[in-house]
């Protein structure tokens, strides 16, 4: 039998491998999903040639292939303009405004949200252990760091994420709360969620300019991981993300790159402080 260190270990290492591998995959999906709100998700690459699958490199072949031909319409088709992606021309044709070809790649690179992924991944399973709501974390994590992607580009948090991933969260730690060994409780992540989403959505009634509803939605999926370990935890991780949230807002100010008023993405403090009080309540379970 294996000892409960080697055990850990090769935990560790799935945990480390499923993050990068997902992490490598969402590239495509940050692109389609960093719409302007207001906008269609992209369903094409900057020089309007149409983009099939969410999931993989954020690389257009098409592109990268300027040879082959177009499909039927694509040259009529109306490229989008992407936040720190290429501008394409007005007729579709692979270039951008300045006459080059337009790159092959037209959205964030693979290697830091495999890095970043993993590492969350690693921090989940190091703090977890074996016990099965482990399985519940490493599923979500690549969902969530997706979020943080698309709300720092686009400041937007998109509904097909928002919404599935708490109930997602929710199912996934009802079937956790049946199997032994869990360190949570269901009703706590289910009261959390509600608890969570209700203090958020009375904050964007008393400041909607300041609070945006995306995060509404993303607060139920937090309130439920951060109520499977308890109130404390709850109250430990939506701190935590308020905390940073507001250093990194001063900071900015600070810096002059932003005044009193300015608006930020808010998901990702949101999901960095249930990031870190997921880990204090595994940690103390």
């Amino acid at each position: 039998m294996l000892s409960v260190d080697v055990v850990d270990v090769l935990v560790l290492l799935v945990a480390v491998l499923w993050g990068a591998v997902t992490g490598a995959l969402l590239p495509r999906a940050a692109y389609r999903f960093s719409a302007p709100s207001g906008e269609a998700w992209h369903d094409a690459c900057p020089a309007a040639h149409p983009l099939r699958g969410w999931l993989g490199p954020a690389r257009c072949a098409r592109c990268a292939s300027p040879a082959e031909p177009r499909e039927p319409g694509a040259a009529a088709a109306r490229p989008r303009a992407v936040p720190g992606g290429p501008r394409a021309v007005a007729d579709g044709s692979d270039a951008v405004a300045d006459g080059r070809p337009a790159p092959a790649s037209y959205g964030p690179g693979a290697a830091v949200p495999a890095v970043v992924t993993a590492l969350v991944c690693a921090a989940l399973a190091a703090a977890t252990g074996t016990r099965p709501e482990l399985a519940v974390w490493l599923l979500l994590a690549p969902a969530g760091v997706l979020l943080a992607v698309v709300d720092l580009r686009v400041r937007r948090l998109p509904d097909p994420l928002t919404l599935p991933l708490a109930g997602t969260a929710l199912a996934l730690l009802g079937v956790t709360a049946l199997l032994p060994e869990h360190a949570g409780e269901w009703s706590t992540a289910l009261l959390g969620a509600l608890a969570l989403g209700a203090g958020y959505f009375a904050l964007f009634l008393v400041n909607p300019a300041g609070m945006a509803f995306g995060d509404v939605k993303l607060a139920l999926g937090a309130g439920a991981v951060l109520g499977w370990y308890g109130w404390p935890t709850l109250m430990l991780g939506t701190f935590a993300g308020f905390l940073l949230g507001a250093v990194y807002g001063g900071a900015l100010v600070v810096a002059g790159r932003a005044g009193r008023r300015t608006a930020i993405a808010f998901g990702p403090f949101l999901l960095a402080g249930a990031f870190l009080g997921v880990l204090a309540g595994a940690y103390a379970a």
